[in-house]
């Protein structure tokens, strides 16, 4: 068994993080020692493990919730997760053309602006909604 402080090295993941996923129902600790203490058994590091790689995919907390609970389930059918990580991949492209749409338009107010000593900014007038380029 070990401590969350213990728990939090071996995954790379903030003491606070594994709390409020403990308070939230997420990953609960095994069990608690005699000071009440968190304490965290090898599975539950696997699962911590999990739901950070999931997180960094940008997975929601109730995705990750799901997603952790079809990693349990034993009889889990494949098309469930792959439904889960088939609408975070429609997100992520909606987000990439999102971004590259603000890096057209800010690579365009970039290359208007003539830079220099004068305080005319095109820059600035299309973030005030001034004057538009």
């Amino acid at each position: 068994m070990y401590k969350i402080g213990q728990v939090a090295k071996r995954v790379n993941m903030p003491v606070k993080t594994i709390r409020y996923y403990a308070d939230i129902g997420l990953i609960e600790p095994s069990s608690r020692s005699d000071g009440n203490y968190r304490l965290y058994d090898d599975r539950d590091i696997r699962k911590l493990g999990f739901v950070r790689r999931s997180r960094a995919f940008g997975f929601s907390v109730e995705q990750c919730k799901e997603l952790l609970s079809l990693y349990e389930d034993d009889s889990r059918a494949a098309e469930n997760v792959r439904e889960i990580a088939n609408e975070r991949l429609r997100e992520i492209k909606i987000l990439m053309g999102d971004l590259k749409a603000m890096h057209d338009e800010l690579d365009h107010l970039v290359h208007s602006c003539k830079g220099g000593e004068r305080p005319n900014c095109p820059i600035l007038d299309a973030f005030s909604g001034g004057r538009q380029i």
